[in-house]
């Protein structure tokens, strides 16, 4: 016998097997794909617009130029958090977080840093070493500007989200959700939020 059931992103899979004079075996696996906010250059700005989407995800990864770590502590009350520090990033800031945060969740390897370039205008300080061992994902902040591109040549995938934050030239405040699912990136979104004061 074999059911299978999806709720929260999960699902969830019984097998119940009976073999001749014998106890039935019941074997229950669980895949879970992950819900990833990704936001960057909130420059102390936080409102109900961001948070709203901070409770839809699994996780929140900010790309830097937090600013005031209120920020942090907004989203870390909600959710698990990672992130990085910014150009603009105070003593407390550059404490807590890294220049660059390297991990792997659901058989993706990750590489977030602030300033970071984009495929084919990597940062000097990156260059050789994104050559040398690329990740699945390779996100940067810095910009303000959304951008979402495939690297053919190193075989990763370029995410910015452009700005959550009300400071800078942007028109728009940005981020970018998506699923991680054994090993595949999923369902990508662009969040446009409201025009910037």
């Amino acid at each position: 016998m074999f059911f299978c059931s999806s709720q929260n992103y999960g699902i969830y899979f019984v097998m119940i097997t009976f073999e001749p004079n014998r106890s039935p075996k019941l074997l229950f696996l669980f895949f879970y794909m992950k819900k990833i906010l990704l936001l960057s250059d909130t420059h102390s700005f936080i409102d109900a617009q961001i948070l709203k989407f901070v409770k839809q995800a699994d996780e929140v990864w900010h790309a830097g130029d937090i600013g005031d770590l209120a920020v942090i502590d907004s989203l870390k009350k909600l959710k698990p958090l990672r992130a990085v520090f910014g150009n603009i990033d105070g003593v407390d800031a550059r404490l807590e977080f890294p220049l660059d945060l390297k991990f792997e969740i659901e058989k993706v390897s990750v590489w977030m840093t602030h300033i970071g370039g984009y495929p084919n205008r990597y940062n000097q300080r990156i260059r050789d070493e994104i050559k040398l061992n690329p990740p699945k994902i390779f996100i940067a902040g810095h910009s303000h500007i959304l951008k979402v591109q495939y690297d053919k040549q190193l075989n990763l995938l370029h995410l910015n989200p452009g700005a959550a934050g009300n400071y800078g030239f942007h028109k728009v405040r940005t981020m970018l959700r998506f699923e991680l699912d054994n090993g595949e990136v999923k369902n990508m979104e662009i969040i446009e939020l409201a025009t910037r004061d």
